[in-house]
Formats: C-alpha cells, sequence, structure tokens
C-alpha cells in the first residue's frame, strides 16, 4: 500500500489540473496541483481556502449564448455529486477564467474545458470531499469550431457558386447572340440556344473537339480575303484557343440541315486563361448581321433610287416649263400671227396639262404614302371604265403606232369602286404598257369574270423585266431603273399608286414577265357585286338644258388666274363677274346675287372660309352653289371646306373638263329648291380633287 506522501506527489506533479473541493453547497478549494494552477493562472495562496465561484468567477451568463452558462452547469454537477454519490462529468464545458492586465483592468479570457467531479468517501461511508479534474479543450473546440465554420463556408461557397452557375447559365441561354464555350482540346464544355438555332446544330457538351471540318465559312469583311473560305486554323476559336487576343470577324456562315441557308456573323473569340497562364479554355461569340446588313442595303437602295428619281422629276418639270415659257415670251411680244397665237396657245394647254397630272401624280404618292387616300364607291361597270380609260390613251398608242385589241365581256361586270379611280388605274396600266414597248408594238386588254371577281390583265409585247424589278415593280423609285424611252416622260411612280388604289377597292394586283424583251403583263382583280349590273348607269348626272346659263362670281386675289378662269367660264356660255377681294365679292353679291360662286380660299384680309360663312348667312348666298377653288388639297382641306359651306371641292389647277361638267349639272338643276338641287346634282361637299 502506497504511503500518503507518495499519493501527494502524484496528486500535486499529475499534469492534469485537478482541485479537492468541501463536501458542501457552496464548495470551497482544499488542494490545488500545479497543472491547474498554470491553467487558471493563479497561486496556491491564492485558491487553497477560498470558495471556489469568488476566486473562480466567471462573466455574468448570457442567455442568447447557449456556451454562457459555465458556473450553473458546475453548480448543478457538484450538486449532483453531493446529492447522489456518484461522478458528475461535464463535456466541452465554456468557463472562461478572469485575468487581471497590467493596468488594473479585469478581463475574461475564453477557456474550454473537460470536467469530472467524483466523490472522496472515508473508511466509513462518509462523503469526505469532491476531486475535481478538469482538461482545457480550448485548442480542440476551436478547431472544432474553425472546422465547423469551414465546412458552413464551404457549404455556403458550394450553394453561392451553384447560385451564380444557374444565373449565368441563364444569361447564357438568354443572350440573344450566339455563345459556345470550349476546353483547351477544342471540346464543347457549353452552348446556348442562339448559337444552336443560328447554326442548326445542337452542341452537344464533351464531344469530339470542333476541328471545324464540316463548318462551312467564308471571309466577309471586304477586304483581300473577302469571299475565301476559312481553313480549320483560322476559325476565331481555334486562334483563340492558341492564346491570341480577341479580335471581331465578320464571316458569312452556311448552316447545318436541308436549307444550308447563308447567314452573316460578327463572330469573336477570346482565349480562358488559368492561374498558370495557360489556355483552359476559350469563348466565341457570333452577332448574326445578315437582316440588318439586308436593311442597310435596302436603305442605300432606297435613297440611291429616291436621288435617281428627284434627278428625273427635275428633268420632267423642266421639260414642260421650256415650250411654255417660249410660248408665253412670243405672246407677250405681240408680233405672233393668228396662227402662231393658235399654236402657242395649244402648246401652253398641252404642256400645262402634263405639268398637271406630273404634279397630279405627286399627290396621289403623297396621299398615299400618308394614308390619306380614298375612294367614293358606287355600282359600276368595269367595262365603261375600259372604254373611258381606252379613250385617255388612245392619242399615246396612236402615236406609238401600237395595236391594241380590247377582249372584254358582253355581261356587265359590276363592281363598288370609285369610277375616277379606278379609270386612273385602268388608264396608268395602258400608258404603262404603250411606253415601254417599241413603236409599232402589241397591247392586249382582257377583262371577265373569274370565280366572284372582276379580272383585268394589261399585256404587252415591250421591253418586260427582269425578276429582280418585278419584285420591286410596285415600290415607289422603283421604276426610275427601268430603260424606259424617256421620250414620254412620266415619273414612274405610277405603279405605286395603282396598287394602293386596287388595294382600297379590296382587290389585289400582281406583274409578270419571261424577261427582258420578252413582254408584261399586269393583272389586276376586284370583287364583283352580284345583282347590281343595272345598277352602273343609275347615278349618271343630269344634262343641263340647252340655253340655261348661270350667274357665275369668281373670287381670286391672283389677276391671272381670275382672268382665266373667268374667260373659261364664259366659254362654257355662263355670265361671268370676276373681283379680287372678300370686300369686294360681298358687295357684288349684294348688287346682284349669283348662282354659282367660285370662291379661292387664299384671299387676302378675309379668307374664302370666312367668305363662305358670309354668303351663306345672306339672302345672295343663301341659295346659290359654293365652290372652293383652292391650292390645297387632302382631306382636311375638304372637310373644312364642308364644314364652312361649300358644296364643292376643286384643287388647282382647275380642269376645264370638269369646270364645265359641274356648271352644266348646276344649271340642269337650277329651277330645284336647294335641298332638291343637290340631290339631284351630286352629294353636298363633293371633292372633286383627283
Amino acid at each position: 500500500m502506497l504511503d500518503a506522501t507518495l499519493y501527494q506527489s502524484m496528486f500535486t506533479r499529475s499534469p492534469i489540473g485537478a482541485i479537492v473541493l468541501s463536501a458542501s453547497a457552496d464548495p470551497v478549494i482544499l488542494d490545488v496541483n500545479e497543472a491547474f494552477l498554470r491553467d487558471v493562472g493563479q497561486t496556491r495562496e491564492q485558491l487553497v481556502g477560498q470558495v471556489l465561484f469568488a476566486v473562480l468567477p466567471a462573466p455574468p451568463e448570457d442567455p442568447d449564448d447557449p456556451y454562457s452558462n459555465g458556473v450553473t452547469a458546475l453548480r448543478n454537477a457538484l450538486a449532483r455529486v453531493l446529492a447522489t454519490g456518484e461522478p458528475q462529468s461535464l463535456t466541452t464545458q465554456r468557463y472562461p477564467i478572469r485575468s487581471i492586465l497590467a493596468d488594473g483592468r479585469e478581463v475574461f479570457v475564453e477557456r474550454f474545458w473537460g470536467v469530472t467531479n467524483t466523490p472522496v468517501f472515508d473508511a466509513d461511508g462518509s462523503l469526505r470531499c469532491i476531486h475535481h479534474v478538469s482538461i482545457e479543450v480550448s485548442a480542440r473546440k476551436q478547431a472544432e469550431e474553425a472546422l465547423l465554420l469551414s465546412r458552413r463556408d464551404a457549404l455556403d461557397a458550394a450553394r453561392r457558386a451553384e447560385a451564380e452557375r444557374a444565373r449565368l447559365g441563364a444569361v447564357l441561354q438568354a443572350a440573344p447572340v450566339g455563345i459556345v464555350l470550349a476546353d483547351a482540346g477544342g471540346k464543347v464544355i457549353e452552348s446556348n440556344a442562339a448559337h444552336d438555332a443560328l447554326w442548326r446544330r445542337h452542341c452537344e457538351p464533351g464531344a469530339a473537339p470542333l476541328d471545324f471540318s464540316e463548318w462551312k465559312g467564308w471571309w466577309a469583311d471586304g477586304s483581300a480575303r473577302h469571299g475565301q473560305a476559312l481553313a480549320a486554323s483560322e476559325w476565331p476559336l481555334a486562334a483563340a484557343l492558341r492564346g491570341e487576343p480577341s479580335a471581331h470577324h465578320l464571316i458569312e456562315i452556311e448552316t447545318f440541315g436541308p436549307s444550308r441557308a447563308r447567314r452573316i456573323v460578327v463572330c469573336s473569340a477570346a482565349p480562358i486563361r488559368g492561374h498558370d497562364g495557360q489556355v483552359d479554355a476559350a469563348v466565341v461569340v457570333l452577332l448574326d448581321m445578315t437582316e440588318r446588313l439586308r436593311a442597310e442595303n435596302a436603305l442605300r437602295d432606297a435613297d440611291r433610287r429616291k436621288d435617281e428619281f428627284l434627278a428625273m422629276l427635275a428633268h420632267e418639270l423642266r421639260n414642260p416649263l421650256a415650250p411654255i415659257m417660249a410660248a408665253s415670251e412670243l405672246l407677250v411680244h405681240g408680233a405672233a400671227t393668228p396662227a402662231t397665237v393658235k399654236q402657242a396657245s395649244s402648246i401652253i394647254g398641252r404642256q400645262a396639262r402634263h405639268l398637271t397630272g406630273l404634279v397630279d401624280d405627286l399627290l396621289d404618292v403623297s396621299r398615299i404614302t400618308r394614308g390619306l387616300a380614298v375612294v367614293d364607291k358606287s355600282p359600276l361597270d368595269l367595262g365603261t371604265v375600259v372604254a373611258e380609260a381606252v379613250e385617255q390613251v388612245q392619242p399615246l398608242i396612236a402615236s406609238r403606232g401600237h395595236s391594241l385589241a380590247l377582249d372584254v365581256q358582253a355581261a356587265p361586270l359590276t363592281v363598288h369602286g370609285d369610277r375616277k379611280r379606278l379609270v386612273q388605274v385602268v388608264a396608268n396600266l395602258l400608258n404603262n404598257a404603250a411606253k415601254y414597248t417599241p413603236p409599232g408594238g402589241r397591247i392586249r386588254l382582257a377583262a371577265q369574270a373569274e370565280a366572284g371577281r372582276a379580272r383585268l390583265s394589261v399585256s404587252d409585247n415591250g421591253i418586260g423585266m427582269t425578276h429582280e424589278l418585278m419584285a420591286r415593280a410596285f415600290e415607289l423609285f422603283a421604276q426610275a431603273e427601268r430603260d424606259a424611252d424617256r421620250a414620254q416622260g412620266g415619273l414612274g411612280i405610277g405603279l405605286a399608286v395603282v396598287r394602293r388604289l386596287v388595294e382600297l377597292h379590296g382587290g389585289q394586283i400582281a406583274a409578270a414577265s419571261d424577261g427582258p424583251g420578252q413582254g408584261s403583263c399586269f393583272t389586276l382583280t376586284l370583287p364583283l357585286a352580284p345583282g347590281l349590273a343595272g345598277a352602273a348607269g343609275e347615278h349618271a348626272p343630269q344634262s343641263a338644258a340647252a340655253g340655261q346659263a348661270l350667274e357665275v362670281l369668281v373670287v381670286d386675289d391672283n389677276r391671272d388666274a381670275v382672268q382665266m378662269l373667268g374667260i373659261m367660264v364664259q366659254h362654257f356660255g355662263h355670265a361671268v363677274r370676276t373681283v379680287h377681294t372678300a370686300a369686294e365679292a360681298l358687295a357684288a353679291a349684294h348688287d346682284h346675287p349669283a348662282d354659282v360662286y367660285l370662291l379661292d380660299i387664299g384671299l387676302p384680309g378675309m379668307e374664302g372660309h370666312e367668305l363662305a360663312r358670309r354668303l351663306r348667312a345672306g339672302v345672295a348666298g343663301a341659295g346659290a352653289v359654293l365652290v372652293a377653288v383652292t391650292g390645297y388639297g387632302g382631306e382636311e382641306a375638304h372637310r373644312t371646306a364642308v364644314a364652312t359651306g361649300f358644296d364643292y371641292h376643286f384643287v388647282k389647277p382647275v380642269k376645264g373638263g370638269d369646270l364645265r361638267l359641274l356648271l352644266r349639272d348646276i344649271a340642269g338643276t337650277r329651277g330645284l329648291g336647294v335641298q332638291e338641287r343637290r340631290s339631284a346634282g351630286g352629294i353636298r361637299g363633293r371633292n372633286l380633287e383627283r
């Protein structure tokens, strides 16, 4: 049996900290070994004989910290030893140790312990004391927490990386440009939907390296190599995998799949380097430029055709102006013979009509491009439209020595349409055929019913059209490129007007040609109006009774214009007076009311709309016919004229034939009341603009 001295030596020098506590509720330190003193940084004199929790206090417990309960846990364990007489252990208990700094401040150093409290009994079985052993595990605890934190950080990092990868994947797939990633060996890591759609082929990740033996591309950068095929080593991806810096290349590619379409792309590639600077992967980006380049080419082509058109317009406007100016100078000098005067007047009239036609064409194009063109539909026979159109174009056809064959079915081809506009359409097609057919050519017009529609075609054996021109035959300015006979003049915009007018009638028009020198054929179809074959002539204007002259007052501040309009009206057999201001017009109307007032809108002092209101308000104009004669065209000007009391709306220059027919119709209804006259003579507010 070992003696007490040996036991004391073993206790004192044990490498594990230990103390002996009294067996009481508030234990006193009876003995302490050297290892414990080192652990807590105290001396024997400071501890022995002192209450445990007085000399080794812990900081106040934090209810939010699950480890901040060292004093409570140790008290409970000691209480259980006293109550049960059995050892009690505490695994990894946080119990900070108080330390006094050199400046006197008290601090608590966080420490973790593994504690065992063992009861010691006397020979008679009485509890003598408690052997308290504490092993500091602070380093192990910190390592465990660091490992746990590291694992938590690693898990968070993995989650963030996965979320970032998902975001990048979403961006990659949503990108409107083609993107493909390849590893250092050229194998595809990932490609997005835009890339697969562009090439029409799915790039399977991990497949064989891209050697581009199947991929076809040609340089499209306008350089000396333009049009040359790319070698496998020249593809931007291959260059990037070699470590070459990124660059942008314009390349024409051929897609996969049955269609093998050609696309022009901007292709750029860049190497992706690792920490050692070596190329680990590469990224390629492809931007499809096909539609943009086509649009740019189309804009340049349209701009070129516009410039050509403007040059041709200037030429066409100068052509009629030259003879007009020459003839007017001859008449002004007064040395011309009657025959010369008649010839000069004929030239001026003919060239003025030609000039008016050019302006009308431009106005039509303006209205059509702004969506302002309207048609006044009523039942009419397409045969009468053809007859009137042929009558208009016959002089041109005869002057060029063409033969015109007509094949129009005998039964009426009744359609809902605007007579004047449809005559314009057919006359334009005939005029086109006559102009683009060499002298002595053949022109054929056919019209018949077909599957509930009227089908009208105009064909010729003229210069024909290329396929490219046929595709743009109805576009503005496209006709300027046709190798036309410029001696016939014209702006080359008639077919654009024709197409829009046909569409406004619910119809369609198409052009066909077997090529240059093979002639052309234009075919239009219009919906038939069943059961209305006899309605075409129901609204024919009434003829004026012979000798029913009208009193007409012409108002215009332009003295030349009012003089010529007055001469024209007088030539039609009516009495005419002319004035130049609104005040003169009101005075003349008061002294001698007129049947018809031809009023300019842009009058000085009081414009024509106000003059019309005052005439309507007085006795002199209440039952008269008011006709606006103005340079302002379009539907807005027409609506304004109607709102201010005008019955009709003419756009300058006034055509003599239209004015003669209007005055004839008014004369034919002279004995009727105002409302009856308007019902018989036409719709009030009728727009007489072409």
